[in-house]
């Protein structure tokens, strides 16, 4: 058993959360905070760059093992390199695979706790959904189509999540000294509110048309897109919200 996620192949990750989604069904489904298996194959699946419909098909690979009224693929054997993960992890107690397959997608329980504390447990455990959505899903769900998106055509991308800079994604083409500015927005339904940080706020402002809001919506279904150049000038109307955060440490001295 491997319980570095670095160490873990991207297949056998997305082996890994259909195992858990079979074995472990709602309950399971509500700790990681998904409202539907359908939003937590999207929002995995694109998290870890991957299908959806893949860990689907591993969900209905293990489901005639585990008693549920799935019948799932059960007239055919497993297949071999699905039963050795089978072997290796079915042991693992409920709260150790929740926290692996939270960490596929660089989740950090003790980094969001530091951002929004409740003292609820159902509502942390939601958090690992909602950070997936509002991030990292919906990143590198425009890393996988920004190519088929008109607006981008012949652009390269540059990744600059990390970098504090108030936009998500730099596009630029060839020759060109200009370049694109995009901010990626992740939603669970088809509307919703949409937030944008002071920093991104301030560059939107500054670049106009030259910056882009991209809203990824409706992952509890089916994911699609919709874009707004210069979100600041357009049809959004934006309200200014402001709101007090208390964040509790403790000191010694030593």
């Amino acid at each position: 058993m491997i319980l570095d996620p670095a160490q873990i192949t991207t297949r056998e990750k997305l082996i890994l959360t259909g195992l858990y989604l079979s074995k472990y069904g709602p309950r399971g489904l509500k700790k990681l905070g998904f409202q539907t298996f359908s939003e937590a194959y999207n929002v995995v699946g694109y998290a870890l760059r991957s299908r959806p419909s893949s860990i689907k098909n591993y969900r209905d690979e293990f489901d005639p093992i585990f008693p549920n009224r799935r019948k799932g693929w059960h007239k055919r054997e497993i297949r071999e390199y699905c039963k050795k993960v089978l072997d290796a992890y079915v042991d693992l107690d409920f709260e150790s695979y929740s926290g692996l397959v939270k960490s596929f997608s660089g989740y950090n329980e003790d980094a969001w706790s530091e951002i929004e504390i409740d003292d609820k447990r159902e509502k942390q455990d939601s958090g690992f959904a909602k950070r997936l959505i509002t991030g990292i899903a919906a990143e590198r769900y425009f890393e996988s189509v920004h190519s088929m998106v008109p607006e981008f055509k012949d652009c390269s991308i540059e990744n600059r999540t990390q970098l504090g800079c108030g936009y998500d994604f730099k596009l630029s083409r060839t020759g060109d000294e200009d370049f694109f500015a995009v901010e990626v927005k992740g939603m669970r339904e088809q509307n919703g509110s949409v937030l944008l940080t002071p920093k991104e706020f301030e560059v939107a402002k500054k670049l106009q048309e030259r910056f882009f809001l991209f809203v990824v919506k409706n992952f509890q279904k089916s994911p699609y897109h919709e874009i707004f150049p210069n979100p600041l000038a357009g049809s959004l109307q934006f309200t200014r919200t402001e709101r007090v955060l208390v964040q509790v440490s403790w000191l010694t001295r030593v």
